[in-house]
């Protein structure tokens, strides 16, 4: 199973990676998002399980997040539950009209035929494709309301604060 997400987001592109990368931010952030929890944490890995919605039903998860400042990737490994084995990676590629932000997982699923239907249509497209959708969705409503500094002037500015959507 392989499934990709993504979105334009109008931030600079360290502001949108610090946000994807700082995992304890994000059920503040996030409505779909229940709760983080850290098992192991350092600067650059850490084990987390991971709480969040899809509708009305609740799903959780166990992860290892790395995060790559030099390749600037958030990486995860799942380690438990249902997607356990399934690898997640998030880059960031400026454009001109902002950067995009790609979400992509890939599973192998451990049972055939049975197992590669399950895995495509039950947690490929109904859990994961729709998390990772209102995970970009609110990404960008957050990040886009923040005053911040974008000195680009290829993104439409002069440098300096860049406007607020929804602000005159």
């Amino acid at each position: 199973m392989h499934k990709e997400n993504s979105i334009v987001i109008d931030a600079p592109k360290t502001l949108i990676f610090e946000a994807a990368a700082n995992l304890a931010e994000w059920p503040r952030i996030l409505p779909h998002y229940r709760w983080i929890r850290y098992i192991e944490k350092s600067g650059t890995k850490n084990v987390v399980v991971m709480a969040a919605k899809r509708g009305w039903v609740p799903i959780h998860w166990t992860s290892e997040q790395e995060i790559d400042v030099h390749r600037f990737e958030v990486r995860f490994h799942h380690l438990k539950a249902f997607t356990k084995g399934m690898d997640v990676v998030w880059t960031f590629k400026e454009r001109s009209d902002g950067v995009e932000v790609k979400i992509s997982h890939d599973l192998k699923p451990t049972v055939p035929l049975i197992g590669r239907f399950i895995t495509e249509q039950i947690v490929g497209s109904f859990f994961i494709h729709y998390v990772a959708s209102k995970t970009l969705h609110h990404m960008k409503i957050y990040l886009e309301s923040i005053p911040a500094i974008d000195p680009s002037p290829a993104r439409g500015g002069k440098g300096g604060v860049r406007e607020v959507k929804g602000t005159p």
